[in-house]
């Protein structure tokens, strides 16, 4: 607290007052002592004088964790300077796979570390695996998609580890479809795979798997659909597999392709396949009559950065620091992929059944800004040197701010 300076003119500083002053000593000590006993007062009873107004902010969200929050955009920011780093390293989590241990395989720079989501409107919270055990505490998680949302559950356990350390329960032949358990809080977290949401089949072309994909819109895939009735939080995600030579089944005929060119069916592109995927997998969320209570979460679009090339021509990931949002284009077919499923969540909310709960985990502009924080080089794979991973992301690293707002997103639903 900043004091006002004392002028004379305010005190009365004349030779007469100060020998007022000599003369009645007792007065002036009585008014010292009650000016210093005010100060202390003021300052040991109000401690909120001694922190910054960043902490405030902090203590305010960990008493009122939604309510003001619930009105924040918690998905529209910027990434801004923080140096207090990640919750774990390297070292501190056993569960980080070798494939995203990017300091294990010879990454050198950190400062890729020292960023932190800041949404335009308030602050995000850092992850408190305490408040996220205790939201969950009886209850079954399960992440539906592919190897991105594989890396998605691979950082919820490095930073949930650091409270509790899960029993690995399930691990099947392929290692695709996981099942952890914390006793503890009696929660369960699966892995459940796929690569289309829907059933999809692999052209196998004079006995060798050929990378084209026919793919039935009204079946599910039944790798995570049989076990939907058992879950009570989803968080479904898909995309990546869909760059490839795709064509759309509806029963008999073939509605549509990807990537393809032939004269008597229509190339629809990638987003609108996608968009008939997830409407597809929703319907079969909505109408699952066992499944009470079942909140759905959709993580949007994750983006590559491959520069100068692609995944198998070249394209690497070498940039150490965060784009700013004047980088992002907001025409790109990333942000198309990413309205696109925004849309289909909506529609799968207003068209939901009672007892169903649906909502958006909107990841894609805070990683459109992150080329740095990919695995690239070190990725550590002895099969195929020479390609970088500009896909996933690295642990620790940016992705563990899907599980901040993850656990924000739980915090307005609980």
């Amino acid at each position: 607290m900043k004091l006002p300076s004392c002028s004379c003119s305010a005190f009365k500083c004349g030779k007469k007052d100060r020998w007022l002053n000599m003369e009645r000593p007792i007065p002036f000590l009585l008014i010292g002592l009650t000016t210093i006993l005010s100060l202390f007062i003021l300052y040991t009873l109000n401690p909120l004088k001694f922190v910054t107004e960043h902490d405030i902010d902090q203590k305010l969200l960990l008493i009122k964790p939604h309510k003001e929050e619930d009105k924040c955009d918690l998905f529209n920011g910027n990434w801004v300077p923080d140096f207090e780093g990640s919750i774990y390293t390297n070292s501190s989590c056993a569960t980080i796979p070798i494939s995203k241990n990017c300091f294990r395989n010879g990454r050198k720079d950190k400062d890729f570390l020292n960023w932190r989501w800041k949404p335009e409107k308030c602050d995000l919270p850092r992850f408190d695996a305490t408040a996220y055990l205790d939201i969950v505490r009886g209850k079954t998680l399960a992440f539906i998609g592919d190897s991105v949302a594989r890396n998605h559950i691979e950082s919820l356990l490095c930073l949930l580890s650091q409270k509790e350390v899960p029993v690995d329960a399930y691990l099947d032949s392929e290692d695709r479809n996981r099942i952890w358990h914390f006793p503890v809080h009696n929660f369960t977290l699966k892995m459940l795979w796929t690569k289309f949401l829907v059933h999809g089949e692999e052209r196998v072309i004079n006995g060798s798997s050929s990378g084209i994909f026919d793919l039935y819109l009204d079946k599910v895939d039944e790798n995570w659909a049989r076990d939907l009735h058992n879950l009570d939080y989803v968080v479904i995600s898909d995309a990546h597999w869909f760059f490839r030579q795709i064509y759309l089944h509806r029963g008999s005929n073939v509605v549509a392709c990807v990537y393809c060119n032939e004269a008597n069916i229509t190339d629809r592109g990638v987003a609108f396949a996608l968009r008939m995927a997830f409407r597809a997998a929703f319907s079969q969320i909505n109408h699952c009559n066992k499944c009470k209570g079942i909140v759905t979460l959709l993580r949007t679009f994750s983006p590559s950065h491959f520069e100068h090339g692609f995944w198998n021509t070249g394209g690497s990931c070498n940039r150490t620091s965060p784009y700013n949002d004047q980088k992002i284009n907001f025409g790109a077919h990333e942000w198309e992929i990413r309205s696109m499923q925004v849309e289909e969540i909506e529609r799968a909310e207003k068209r939901g059944k009672k007892g169903k709960s649906f909502g958006v985990l909107d990841v894609t502009m805070a990683m459109l800004m992150r080329p740095d924080g990919h695995p690239g080089a070190f990725w550590g794979n002895q099969w195929m040197k020479g390609y970088n991973d500009c896909v996933h992301w690295c642990l620790p690293g940016p992705i563990d701010v899907w599980n901040d707002l993850l656990l924000a997103v739980l915090r307005r639903l609980d």
